[in-house]
């Protein structure tokens, strides 16, 4: 790194003609250029802006430099552009994009806000406001499909999936989880699937103690999603999956209230591998003359001792092969209320495995899991801000479609579209980012900037 003492680095090597010189002597200028899509897509839907407006601050106004929506961007833009901890503020504080994303002159406007400011305001976030900000990423997201779908929607899936987050302090209600072997948080997400669409957009983010059970909070989420998806689409059809760790009674009586369909995996126990027997034999002759996996699907009526009625259980007897060993019985269990022939059912649980990827990007491309307050409620603010970040890109993705990035993952996205070295130049009319003439993504940039409502 230059310093005042290393103004530039030479390179030689006999491959070059002439020695090369690396001089940090650009001013004004940054290597996340690219996060100005994103700044578009958040000024489309308000949300940083509405998010904000649920904080309460009780600072004395007269001593605020950095006002709740500032500090929300800096902190939203700072994980979209890949620094998901507060201790890169020191590194970030005069970025002139970072300036520019939270609504500050990037030449002539104040540091951005330090570690210090936004750990403080991690901190003073209560559970009250981020109830609040929930519902409001919930209505947005939902919202602006209905608009996109005219409210037309047929079909809208809802995805429930809880996923591990590992813990190495002593931060509140981390407990030992012993399905994940690990000091954990349990969080949950939320994804709705409109009609074929093959996006499973997010719409909500629960964190919870790592002792808790996999169904916990999903009763309360799922009603507050029925109510808003069933006032924007009155006319569609809600379907519910979840995997095994949702299957309990409770659970599914309130399904049956709620008059949804709904596809839940059931773990197997003894009964249920009696009804599957025959099915089973069958399939593992099938499998000893094809000399490859097979399987095969049934149904049964079963009801648990805790079920009050019994339900429809999908089965699916699977024999799975691999070369050099022996075969081994994959019995697999699905209660619905769906009434599709039993491979067609199975087939559209099948298709919520697609969740996990919404996962991994969380995870690996926004760091969801950067739990590393010491409150449980500074936390789930955390959790609300990647979500928010996630929301931002998968709408970018939405329009990116028909380019190479139709499909990319949030990594993908942040390396070809929002790393992009740019020179900022301010004149008394505008400001002008001088972005690279050979960038490689630059058809798709150009084509998601038109996008987003940037015009020639």
């Amino acid at each position: 790194m230059a310093t005042p003492c290393i103004a530039q680095l030479t390179f030689r090597s006999d491959d070059f003609p002439k020695p090369v010189v690396a001089a940090f002597d650009m001013p004004d200028a940054s290597s996340d250029g690219g996060a100005i899509l994103l700044r578009s897509v958040d000024t489309h839907f308000g949300l940083t802006k509405r998010l904000a407006a649920c904080l309460a601050d009780a600072r004395q106004p007269g001593k605020i430099q950095h006002q709740p929506v500032e500090l929300l961007r800096q902190r939203v833009f700072g994980l979209v552009c890949g620094y998901a901890d507060c201790n890169d503020a020191a590194r970030l504080a005069d970025d002139v994009i970072h300036k520019l994303l939270v609504g500050r002159d990037p030449i002539a406007g104040p540091a951005l806000a330090s570690q210090p400011t936004l750990s403080r305001f991690e901190n003073a976030v209560g559970p009250r406001e981020l109830f609040k900000m929930s519902h409001l990423l919930a209505d947005t997201v939902i919202e602006h499909h209905r608009r996109r779908l005219k409210g037309r929607a047929t079909r809208v899936v809802i995805d429930l999936d809880p996923t591990d987050d590992p813990t190495h302090g002593q931060q509140q209600f981390t407990f030992f989880n012993g399905h994940y072997d690990s000091w954990c948080y349990l969080p949950v997400v939320a994804t709705v699937t409109f009609n074929d669409e093959p996006e499973q957009f997010a719409v909500a983010a629960a964190l919870r103690p790592g002792n808790a059970p996999a169904a916990r909070g999903a009763r309360a989420i799922l009603r507050r999603l029925f109510t808003k998806l069933r006032a924007a689409f009155p006319t569609a059809t809600l379907r519910v999956r979840l995997d095994g760790g949702f299957a309990n009674p409770k659970l599914l009586a309130f399904l049956d209230r709620a008059q949804v369909e709904y596809v839940v995996a059931m773990a197997k126990n003894a009964r249920l591998e009696r009804r599957a027997r025959r099915l089973m034999g069958q399939a593992r002759l099938r499998s000893k003359a094809s000399g490859r996996t097979e399987h095969l699907f049934g149904e049964t009526r079963y009801a648990a001792k805790s079920w009050k009625r019994k339900r429809r259980v999908i089965m699916k007897a699977e024999v799975v092969r691999h070369p050099g060993r022996e075969p081994k019985n994959n019995p697999r269990f699905v209660v619905t209320n769906l009434a599709d022939a039993p491979e067609a059912v199975y087939h559209v649980y099948c298709q919520r495995g697609n969740v996990e990827n919404r996962l991994k990007e969380l995870h690996y491309g926004l760091e969801m899991d950067r739990t590393s307050c010491s409150r449980f409620w500074a936390n789930q603010f955390r959790v609300l801000l990647a979500l928010t970040a996630y929301i931002l890109f998968q709408e970018l993705r939405r329009r990116a479609a028909g380019t190479v990035c139709a499909d990319a993952q949030v990594t993908t996205l942040r390396e070809r579209l929002i790393k992009l070295a740019v020179w900022i130049e301010r004149s008394a009319r505008r400001i002008v980012l001088h972005l690279p003439r050979t960038f490689p993504w630059l058809s798709t940039w150009r084509q998601l900037a038109h996008a987003v409502g940037a015009t020639p």
